[in-house]
């Protein structure tokens, strides 16, 4: 399989690895990578699972421009050739779309075994962007299966106009609903020109038969393949909906942590400002003791004592 990521995806012998990279772009070099606990084999998997992305994207695109070159074509044998490539294409789609689930599956397996390890435990940093990293590139491949699905359905549409034309073309005739959709289904275009047939000779409506068939047994493929993506879909959306309850989780216990560090400092606050407000009271009370005292003292007049004895 082709490289399809940029050499920017890697980090040379020469550089050193950023300090600070978003995980969630996966471009952790393999320096800091391996330097950094608990990421240990996370980000060269991640790295792995986006050039996998990176490949249904490219055969995305070679879907797309296959089939709008097709709308075009008229000879059997050209058609023959765009339908060798399309089913290649799409036949290497369903095995890189579940290439890329089991390797998410993994990684989801090993987020959950890390968090098992002292330090990582749920609501941890790295925790948390181990399965913000997971959760993104989860969402990411469910989209690119969506954009096959979705390109599974103009296909079909552009399919069925493409046969009415060329039925109007042969036959001079706009076919009804119930006959485009039987040919279709079907892909035998005997029956509907037979007419054509008989007024302007087999040969000359060869070609056109030829194609249709060519046609039909293209998107019949595509529509087959790309319908076991489906199941793919579901998958990931299953993945997805767990993977985003721990990370509510985490984030639930991350402010709930937050919350109780906030509310001891506002006890250690309070205990503090009563500290000084004792201190202070308790200064207060001995100095009034001592006013008290002196007081008394004034009062007695011990000097006073010495004269009276004498």
């Amino acid at each position: 399989m082709r490289n399809l990521l940029s050499d920017s995806f890697e980090i040379s012998k020469g550089e050193q690895a950023p300090g600070n990279v978003d995980i969630e772009l996966g471009l952790q070099g393999d320096t800091a990578s391996s330097a950094q606990p608990g990421f240990k084999g996370f980000f060269e998997q991640v790295r792995e699972i986006e050039k996998l992305l990176e490949t249904l994207t490219k055969l995305l695109k070679d879907l797309q421009n296959s089939n709008e070159e097709s709308k075009v074509v008229t000879k059997p044998a050209t058609m023959k050739e765009i339908k060798k490539r399309m089913e290649k294409d799409v036949n290497e789609v369903t095995k890189v779309a579940r290439l890329a689930k089991s390797k998410l599956e993994q990684l989801n397996k090993e987020n959950l075994a890390n968090r098992e390890k002292p330090g990582f435990g749920k609501g941890s940093g790295v925790d948390r962007s181990r399965t913000t990293t997971t959760v993104a590139l989860t969402k990411r491949l469910r989209e690119r299966i969506s954009e096959f699905q979705a390109l599974r359905e103009v296909i079909q549409t552009e399919y069925k106009e493409v046969v009415e034309r060329r039925v109007f073309t042969v036959t001079g005739e706009r076919a009804d609903e119930e006959t485009i959709d039987r040919l279709i289904e079907t892909g035998d275009s005997e029956q509907i020109f037979q007419r054509a047939i008989q007024e302007q000779g087999r040969g000359r409506v060869l070609d056109t038969l030829q194609e249709i068939q060519e046609r039909h047994d293209i998107v019949k493929e595509i529509e087959k393949k790309l319908l076991e993506l489906q199941q793919v879909f579901l998958d990931l959306s299953v993945l997805i909906e767990a993977q985003g309850d721990t990370l509510n989780n985490i984030e639930a216990q991350v402010t709930n942590a937050a919350d109780h560090l906030q509310t001891g400092t506002n006890h250690l606050q309070k205990a503090k400002v009563l500290l000084k407000s004792k201190r202070k009271w308790t200064c207060i009370a001995i100095i009034l003791l001592l006013i008290v005292v002196l007081i008394v003292v004034l009062s007695l007049k011990p000097w006073s004592w010495g004269n009276k004895n004498a």
